[in-house]
């Protein structure tokens, strides 16, 4: 019997243009309030399935990125609702989580800690977390020194090895070179086999075929398709075809 690990309902999501206003003016209530309104994410409903891997895709600018740091609770939704049904959840993002002037093993220990671990349990993984990630001493270093290679390599090994129940990818496994790609692909296989639920958005199709039971595809914001992985990708290529 299958059990429920996510449920997105009727989430609308939006944020303020507030690129043409003068700065001076962006500190007036009046002001943001008359700034034009986005909709990111409008009425958007899913549900996801414990140990299910779900692809994510949509042009740039779908709202795919967006969408996932409400379900990672960096910010509510402006309509709807997100039940991870008492699931922890982690984000692997390039640019999201960790704070540049520490060093990556400081890092390590905070980004544990917001994921719900005990430090005792962080501390008991640090060293293999560590030698996932491949930094050697750069682990001791401030993170704003890494490269986006790094900081990926550092992002996918917190994830991948602390055990959360729902883990969210963002386009992190197209980053890094060719060994670290093949080594998080096999880690990816192993965590599917763990029953983990995971959600990955990427713009390799041949990704989310490996990966993925189904797809889900946005499209400025709005739903287009749920489905089998080969159904939804043959819809989303021929749109990007013409």
């Amino acid at each position: 019997m299958s059990t429920c690990a996510l449920d997105v309902s009727h989430v609308s999501i939006d944020y303020r243009d507030l690129s043409r206003m003068k700065l001076a003016r962006t500190f007036s209530k009046g002001e943001v309030k008359r700034s034009n309104v986005v909709r990111a994410v409008d009425d958007v409903s899913f549900s996801v399935e414990q140990g299910e891997i779900l692809g994510i895709i949509g042009r740039n600018g779908s709202g795919k990125t967006t969408l996932l740091r409400s379900i990672a609770g960096i910010f509510q939704p402006d309509e709807g609702s997100i039940d991870t049904h008492g699931n922890r959840v982690s984000l692997m993002a390039i640019g999201i989580g960790f704070n540049p002037n520490n060093t990556g093993r400081e890092n390590i220990l905070k980004s544990g800690m917001l994921l719900g671990c005990s430090l005792e349990y962080v501390k008991k993984h640090i060293d293999a977390i560590i030698d996932f990630s491949e930094l050697g001493d750069f682990i001791d270093r401030p993170v704003r020194t890494y490269s986006s290679g790094m900081y990926s390599k550092l992002s996918f090994s917190v994830t991948a090895i602390l055990d959360t129940d729902i883990m969210l990818v963002d386009e992190v496994l197209s980053v890094g070179d060719e060994h670290f790609r093949k080594k998080s692909y096999n880690k990816m296989v192993e965590l599917m086999e763990s029953n983990r639920t995971v959600l990955i958005v990427s713009h390799a199709t041949d990704t989310l075929r490996k990966f993925c039971n189904r797809v889900l595809w946005i499209n400025d914001g709005h739903f287009m398709m749920l489905g089998k992985t080969d159904e939804v990708l043959a819809a989303y290529e021929k749109t990007t075809a013409l």
